[in-house]
């Protein structure tokens, strides 16, 4: 039996094996299992982290696009009409949109469009920052939080080939805008090559400082994969939730506060800054 702090819960697949790897963390201590997770690569005598991460402050929220929340069960359908409009009232700040979807989705998810990419960071730090950020300070020790990690050479490994071979020839372990357009133009081409097999996860360009300072990715999620959570419970064996203890949230705050890991930090501004002096200042 693992007599390891972190518990870990089994959700089986209904169909094979595999399964999300559920981790409870109970201690402050055990925060360091999700931000040591960097495996030593001999190739290049580092250390190296293949995962990207998403948090979540509440334990009952799902792995769910803007669009999903927004247009629920109508999204996919009313997709193009939100992109063309967007991009029709938009194109006078960036003329380039016309020319690509993905930038479409990329700069409209930026500015709270609702799309079909999915926010995750490569921070786990950062990942800390949302599991713990995001809702009334006096609901803050109701619920427990997450922070999902998935991994990247586990998801690229189930893309079709003609996307695997893109990685290879760039070197790249995740697509840019500029390669995505060259492998493929429109959606629906998208959503026929991963139907719910697969899907692309994306480096977005440093359109500005809180892209940068979040260490943003996304994944850009497949018209088929309805659930994201069962496609990652049926394709992976790799992916963890880490499901924190909602005691330890406040705790975790004051720790990524002394880290310099916050909201002035995370949306550079007056309104990063407003928000993070309103928190630091907040009578429990």
């Amino acid at each position: 039996m693992d007599k390891s702090p972190v518990l870990f819960l089994d959700i089986f697949r209904m169909e094979g094996g595999q399964m999300i790897n559920i981790k409870e963390i109970h201690e402050i201590c055990e925060v360091w299992n999700i931000i040591s997770e960097q495996k030593y690569d001999d190739k290049i005598n580092r250390y190296r982290s293949t995962y990207l991460y998403r948090g979540l402050p509440n334990v009952n929220f799902h792995l769910e696009t803007s669009l999903r929340r927004n247009c629920k069960y109508k999204g996919y359908d009313l997709e193009k009409a939100i992109l063309r409009n967007f991009t029709k009232y938009a194109s006078i700040e960036a003329p380039d949109l016309i020319s690509s979807v993905w930038s479409q989705l990329v700069i409209g998810q930026h500015h709270g469009l609702p799309t079909r990419l999915l926010d995750w960071t490569y921070s786990p730090l950062i990942g800390l920052h949302f599991a713990t950020s995001g809702e009334p300070f006096f609901e803050m020790q109701e619920n427990n939080c997450v922070v999902w990690a998935i991994d990247i050479k586990e998801i690229n490994g189930l893309l079709p080939h003609k996307y695997q071979n893109k990685l290879r020839e760039e070197q790249a372990y995740l697509f840019t805008v500029e390669m995505l357009n060259k492998v493929v133009q429109s959606l629906d081409d998208y959503d026929d090559d991963m139907k719910n097999n697969s899907m692309i996860l994306l480096e977005p360009p440093s359109i500005d400082q809180r892209i940068i300072n979040q260490y943003s990715y996304f994944s850009v999620i497949p018209r088929e994969t309805s659930n994201i959570e069962s496609f990652l419970n049926l394709k992976t064996e790799n992916t963890i939730k880490y499901v924190i203890d909602k005691s330890l949230k406040w705790r975790i705050r004051d720790m990524l506060d002394q880290l310099n890991i916050n909201e002035r930090t995370i949306y550079p501004g007056l309104d990063g800054l407003s928000s993070w002096i309103k928190r630091h200042y907040y009578v429990k």
